[in-house]
C-alpha cells in the first residue's frame, strides 16, 4: 500500500500471479458482486504484455455500479510513476468510471533491476506501451466509450497507437513534446540548462539519468532522456521521410474531440507548445484552453500539480464534465 493512502483507500488488492494479463468483463463483474455494499470503487492489479515483450504494470479502478459512464485510461507525465494519478483514479471511479492507470517501461512499477541495460524511449511509450493499454482496455470496455486523460507528454502520445481511431476524446493536460524552444521565455535559458544541456550530459556519463538522485524527476532511461535532451521543434526528427508520413497519418487517424488544457504559470507546457503538440491532431476537434491558478482557486500550480488531491473539488469536479458530457467546463478560456 503506497503511503499516504489507507486500507479505505485500496478496497481490494489483487497481485500479479492471481490476474495476469487475463481480466476480463466478466471477472470484472464477479469482482465487483464481491464488493460489499456502500463501497464506491476497487482495484485490480495487472500485467500488461506489449508486442514487442516487454511487461508493464497496470492497475484497474472500477466503479460498483451497474453500467459505469465510461472507460479511462491515464497516461502519467516523462519521470512520473503511475501512483501519482492514482488519487485522480480512485475520483474518476467514485464518479462511475472505469480506469486503467499503468506505468511506462522504464518508470515505477515496469522499471527493470537495471536502466542501464535499457535504451526506451518516448516514441516506445506510445507506439508499444500506451498501444498495449489502449487495446488492453478496448477489449475489456463495456461502455462502447474509451477516453484519454493524458498529462505532459502523455497528452501528446496517443496518435503513436495503432487504435487511436478507437478513442472517443482525449483530455491533454499540458500535453506537449518538451521542446525547448517553447518554454516560457522568462524561465527559458535555466531549464535549457538544465534539460537540454546537463541531463543529456549526465545521462551519457551514467547509461541513464539518475534524476530520483538528483530531486528532478524518477529516474529516466537512457533514449527517453536523450531524446527530450535533444529534442527540437518537429515531433518526428530523426526519422526517415516514409516513417515521419507513417506518424503523421496514424496522429490524423485520431478523430475524437480534444481538449487541450494549459496553465498559465506552467513553464513547460506554454500555449506555443501546446499548439505545436496539437497541430499533428489534424483529424480530431481541439478545443484549448488556458487557465491561471486564480481560475482554479490557487496561486500556483505549475505543470505537475493539477494531479495532487488538493484539486478534487476544482479541477478535477470540472473534469467530470468533459469526461461524462465533452461539455468544456471553461468556455471563456478558449484561445485559437
Amino acid at each position: 500500500m503506497e503511503a499516504g493512502h489507507t486500507a479505505r483507500d485500496i478496497l481490494i488488492d489483487i497481485d500479479d500471479s492471481r490476474m495476469p494479463l487475463n481480466f476480463t468483463r466478466r471477472s470484472a463483474a464477479v469482482i465487483m458482486r464481491r464488493i460489499s455494499r456502500g463501497r464506491q470503487m476497487q482495484e485490480n492489479r495487472i500485467e500488461l504484455l506489449c508486442a514487442d515483450g516487454v511487461r508493464l504494470a497496470g492497475d484497474w479502478w472500477l466503479p460498483v455500479a451497474d453500467a459505469p459512464v465510461a472507460t479511462v485510461v491515464i497516461n502519467p507525465a516523462t519521470g512520473v510513476p503511475a501512483r501519482y494519478y492514482h488519487y485522480y483514479a480512485r475520483f474518476l471511479a467514485r464518479h462511475g468510471f472505469n480506469v486503467f492507470t499503468y506505468d511506462y517501461r522504464g518508470i515505477g512499477q515496469s522499471r527493470p533491476a537495471d536502466l542501464r541495460r535499457v535504451s526506451y524511449t518516448w516514441r516506445q511509450w506510445g507506439q508499444q506501451d500506451f498501444d498495449a493499454a489502449l487495446r488492453h482496455v478496448l477489449d475489456r470496455d463495456e461502455t462502447g466509450r474509451v477516453l484519454v486523460v493524458g498529462h505532459s507528454i502523455g497528452g501528446f502520445l496517443p496518435g503513436y497507437a495503432s487504435k487511436a481511431n478507437c478513442i472517443a476524446g482525449l483530455l491533454s493536460v499540458g500535453g506537449q513534446y518538451g521542446y525547448w524552444g517553447d518554454y516560457q521565455l522568462s524561465k527559458r535559458l535555466p531549464m535549457a540548462i538544465k534539460w537540454h544541456l546537463l541531463m543529456p550530459a549526465i545521462t551519457a556519463a551514467l547509461g541513464y539519468f539518475p534524476g530520483k538522485r538528483l530531486g528532478w524527476l524518477e529516474d529516466l532511461p537512457k533514449g527517453v532522456a536523450l531524446g527530450w535532451g535533444f529534442q527540437q521543434g518537429r515531433a518526428e526528427q530523426g526519422l526517415m521521410t516514409d516513417e515521419s508520413i507513417e506518424m503523421r497519418r496514424g496522429f490524423a487517424a485520431l478523430t475524437a474531440p480534444i481538449l487541450a488544457v494549459s496553465i498559465s504559470d506552467d513553464p513547460i507546457a506554454t500555449p506555443k507548445a501546446i499548439n505545436r503538440a496539437m497541430a499533428y491532431y489534424t483529424g480530431a476537434s481541439i478545443a484549448k484552453v488556458h487557465l491561471s491558478p486564480a481560475d482554479l482557486g490557487f496561486d500556483r500550480v505549475g505543470h505537475f500539480n493539477l494531479f495532487h488531491a488538493r484539486h478534487e473539488q476544482g479541477f478535477w469536479k470540472s473534469s467530470l464534465d468533459w469526461l461524462r458530457e465533452g461539455s468544456n467546463p471553461w468556455p471563456q478560456r478558449i484561445y485559437l
